[in-house]
C-alpha cells in the first residue's frame, strides 16, 4: 500500500532540455574557444612552460638568503631527477665568489660522496647554490631564451628550421664534453683526479701554455667554459630546428569549428512507490 495519500506517488522531474541546453552549449564553445587559443598561441604556451621549469632553480638561493629553507629545499630535491647538483660544477649567488672548487667545499663540507655533495647548498660567506649545475643552465635554460628570440624572428619571417644534420653537429659537442665527463667520474670518481679533471691532454696538446687554465671545474678553467659554450649551442639547435618543425606541425592542426550541441531527450518522470 503506498504512504502517500490519495493513488498516485508524487513525481520528481527531470531538468528540461530547455533549461540544460544554454549551460552544455555554452560549455562547449567555451572548451571550443580554449582549444583553438591554445593552438594559436602555442609557443607562447610552450615557452612559458620552459621559462618556468628552466626559471624556478634560480629562486632555491633567493629563498635560502632569505632563510626560506623548507621552499629551497623543496625546489633542490624537486630538481634531483634532472641534475646532479654537483657543488663544484654548480653557480653560487649572493656570496663570495659565482664558483668553489671541491678543495674550498671541503673546508666546511667534508664530503667526497657524490650522493652527499649534492646535498650542500652552501653556506651565507659563500652563498647558495644554484639547483642546476652549470652545463644545465647552458643547456636548460637558454633553449627558452633562444626560443623567445625564435618567436621574434618569426614575427617578421619565420626561419627554416636547421637541417637534421646541423642539428646533430649542435648536439655533438655537448654530448662528446658530457660523456667524456661521465666516463672520467665512473673510471676515476667525481672530481678525483680523472683525464677530465686535470685535462692533462689539452695541456700536452697546447704545450701547457695556459697555466691554471686546464684542471678543475671552476669559474675560467676549460671545463667551466666547455659546459658553457657545448650547452648554450646545442640550445640553439633545438630552439632553431623543434620549434620551426613544430610550427609547421601546428598550422596542420585543425581548429575547432562552432558546433551545437546535441541533446537527449529528457528521461521519464522518476517514480516511488511505496
Amino acid at each position: 500500500m503506498s504512504s502517500f495519500p490519495g493513488n498516485a506517488p508524487p513525481e520528481v522531474s527531470a531538468p528540461s532540455s530547455t533549461s540544460r541546453a544554454p549551460l552544455e552549449r555554452a560549455a562547449v564553445q567555451a572548451v571550443d574557444r580554449l582549444v583553438a587559443w591554445a593552438l594559436d598561441h602555442w609557443l607562447a604556451v610552450l615557452l612559458t612552460i620552459l621559462l618556468l621549469f628552466t626559471g624556478l632553480p634560480f629562486l632555491a638561493p633567493v629563498f635560502m638568503a632569505l632563510g626560506w629553507e623548507l621552499p629551497a629545499k623543496a625546489i633542490y630535491t624537486l630538481y634531483i631527477p634532472f641534475c646532479h647538483q654537483l657543488p663544484q660544477r654548480s653557480w653560487f649567488l649572493f656570496g663570495e665568489k659565482l664558483t668553489y672548487t671541491l678543495e674550498e667545499i671541503q673546508r666546511v663540507y667534508p664530503s667526497a660522496d657524490p650522493w652527499e655533495l649534492r646535498f650542500f647548498y652552501g653556506t651565507p660567506e659563500m652563498g647558495w647554490k644554484v639547483a642546476w649545475s652549470d652545463r644545465m643552465i647552458s643547456f636548460y635554460t637558454m633553449t627558452p631564451v633562444f626560443g623567445l628570440l625564435y618567436a621574434w624572428r618569426r614575427r617578421h619571417r619565420p626561419p627554416r628550421p636547421l637541417s637534421w644534420a646541423v642539428f646533430g653537429l649542435t648536439l655533438l659537442p655537448l654530448a662528446v664534453d658530457g660523456g667524456t665527463h661521465a666516463l672520467s667520474d665512473l673510471l676515476y670518481g667525481v672530481s678525483n683526479g680523472g683525464f677530465r679533471d686535470t685535462n692533462a691532454w689539452l695541456a700536452w696538446l697546447t704545450g701547457n701554455a695556459f697555466p691554471g687554465f686546464y684542471a678543475g671545474d671552476h669559474f675560467g678553467t676549460f671545463n667551466w667554459w666547455a659546459r658553457l659554450f657545448t650547452g648554450l649551442l646545442a640550445a640553439w639547435g633545438v630552439a632553431f630546428t623543434l620549434f620551426p618543425w613544430l610550427e609547421r606541425w601546428m598550422a596542420q592542426v585543425p581548429r575547432p569549428a562552432p558546433r551545437a550541441v546535441e541533446l537527449a531527450p529528457p528521461s521519464t518522470a522518476i517514480q516511488k512507490e511505496a
